[in-house]
């Protein structure tokens, strides 16, 4: 049996967590696991995922209401015990520097593009911890 990787897709917006999952196919390359997605509507729902554990990587929607991706991510990487890697959408180029600050290891802009979407995603697959490490 080959290895999966978890990804938690968090946004309100069903048709953005389609995107995402549209744009990673089974696998977003062909070097990494294929991949198994958690969505998660609301902040209450990411926490309780991640305090599960085996997550891998989280995509966070900037755009999400009442609670923005960003400062999701901010929170993630200021509470959680080697939080997993996150990949943030956000809504225009102009707020990489909020990217940066939220502290996420990359960043693409909305609507999901295909191509640079699983490439970003891909990206941190590869470099994600050994499973049991």
């Amino acid at each position: 049996m080959q290895p999966t990787a978890t990804v938690l897709v968090y946004s309100d917006n069903a048709s953005t967590r389609e995107q995402v999952r549209l744009a990673t196919g089974r696998k977003p390359a062909a070097d990494v696991p294929a991949v198994e997605f958690i969505e998660c509507a609301t902040l209450p729902a990411v926490l309780k995922e991640l305090d599960r554990g085996g997550i891998d990587v989280c995509v966070l929607d900037g755009e999400a209401k009442p609670v923005g991706g960003m400062g999701v991510c901010r929170q993630l990487k200021d509470e959680i015990f080697q939080c997993p890697p996150v990949l943030l959408l956000m809504g225009r180029p102009q707020d990489a520097w909020l990217a940066t600050w939220s502290r996420a290891e990359s960043a693409v802009t909305l609507p999901v593009e295909p191509v640079e979407f699983a490439e970003a995603l891909a990206a941190l697959l590869r470099v994600r911890p050994a499973v049991g490490a």
